[in-house]
């Protein structure tokens, strides 16, 4: 998984201006009042080839009597707690004050790499006045003017130098299957039914699990890492610090998985939460598996399975090549014909087609059905070859590439499912210029 990168410091030193600026897009709140960046901001940068996810705080009150600050003490706590680096950032402007010692005091603690970063130091004026910042005992200093960038990169370089080596583990090639969904749809049920024992805490309350959880499976012949989450929430409902930091790692355990299992609480249905989830999913490409779980507990009648499952296609078009399986952790019913329909997804995102099948398949039902003119230009599709990425990717090279309308791709698309079985799977459909 990524590394993290932590910025703190007390309140208007310009840590928000800085976090947009490696994130390279207006998403924290900029303003001069004390405590507009109430929560924590997260987005994904990269330098030098390496990515990384950084972490804007709330500034940093220690002592303070505001029942607002102290919650933003506690959250750079975690912040700090969850970093692999930290930015420690400070104002030139008002120099070394009570609360940047405060804040450097704690820092001293912290046995991860700290980098000082002076802020709005854009003259030489400016630089001889950082040098106040040697008093505050974290060594070298790196000036830097967020709001234009100046500086940021010998930071950056320092930075990333940091980042500890990750272990490799020997189960990293195995396969990473995410166990996703609402808080309380039966997540660590559905893998402690799995894996025959009562590994994690199973609670009727919302959000007890707080971290992501690998757990390798080896049993009647299926070997992968389940990595159990935390439920995420919509941001409103986000209200313990500690339950921003599990939504975090639910969606770096998306970004880092093979496949998702996407489990739905039945009586609740397949609501804009749940869909939410299902969509970041397919933005990652990853592959998917739709869990309805607590199906014992629905009143059934005929067609009672077929429309809920009509329900469900219909909120995740166009993408409705998708396993459904209708499960009960309590009762373990369906459990392993899940698992089997997720390693059965894995080796559909994985599947790589032979050039000449692809073409021998293909370009018979496109010359059947070509691309409809547009603008009196007629598009003719020559060849066709799947790209060598870790999900399907496919290019068709043409004369006109820039004439094919959306609709067509999507005829593409379903044709390669028709052939060639890549449910669950989202598949990438390039058009290039031959």
């Amino acid at each position: 998984m990524s590394n993290i990168v932590a910025i703190v410091g007390r309140p208007n030193v310009g840590k928000s201006t800085f976090f947009n600026r490696l994130i390279q897009r207006r998403e924290a709140i900029v303003d001069s009042v004390s405590g507009v960046t109430r929560d924590r901001h997260y987005g994904k940068s990269d330098w030098n080839g390496k990515e990384f996810t950084v972490i804007d705080t709330g500034g940093y009150v220690i002592g303070s009597e505001d029942v607002f600050e102290a919650e933003i003490d506690k959250q750079v706590e975690l912040a700090i707690d969850e970093a692999d680096v930290i930015i420690f950032v400070v104002d030139v402007e008002t120099g070394v004050t009570p609360m940047d010692e405060d804040v450097a005091k704690l820092l001293r603690k912290v046995n991860k790499p700290v980098f000082l970063a002076v802020n709005k130091v854009d003259s030489g004026k400016r630089e001889d006045q950082a040098m106040e910042f040697y008093t505050l005992g974290l060594g070298e200093y790196y000036s830097i003017a967020g709001i234009n960038g100046s500086g940021t990169g010998d930071l950056l370089d320092a930075v990333v130098e940091a980042f500890p080596e990750k272990e490799e583990q020997e189960d990293e090639n195995l396969p990473r299957f995410a166990v996703v969904g609402r808080p309380n749809a039966g997540k660590s049920s559905f893998i402690n039914a799995l894996i025959g024992e009562e590994r994690y805490i199973v609670t009727d309350i919302a959000g007890t699990t707080r971290d992501s959880i690998d757990t390798k499976y080896n049993r009647f012949g299926f070997e992968f890492n389940l990595v159990d989450t935390a439920g995420i929430r919509r941001k409103s409902k986000v209200k313990e610090d500690i339950e921003f930091y599990s939504v975090m790692r639910s969606v770096r355990a998306i970004e880092h998985s093979d496949v998702c299992l996407l489990i739905v609480d039945a009586s609740r249905g397949f609501d804009a939460q749940v869909q939410n989830i299902f969509w970041l999913a397919q933005r990652n490409r990853k592959g998917i598996v739709i869990l309805v779980n607590k199906w014992d507990l629905v009143e059934k009648e005929t067609n009672t399975m077929k429309d809920f499952e009509t329900k469900i296609r219909k909120e995740i078009e166009p993408f409705t090549d998708v396993p459904i399986v209708f499960i009960s952790v309590l009762n373990k019913q369906r459990i392993f014909k899940a698992i089997e329909t997720a390693v059965e997804v894995y080796h559909n995102r994985s599947k790589k087609i032979k050039t000449r099948t692809l073409n021998d398949v293909l370009l018979p039902i496109i010359q059947n059905n070509p691309p409809p003119a547009y603008k009196g230009k007629y598009v003719k599709i020559k060849f066709i070859t799947q790209l060598p990425t870790p999900q399907p990717q496919f290019a068709f090279f043409c004369n006109l590439p820039q004439y094919v309308r959306d609709p067509y791709k999507r005829f593409l698309e379903n044709k390669l499912r028709q052939e060639f079985d890549f449910s669950g799977v989202p598949i990438s459909v390039y058009l290039r210029k031959k």
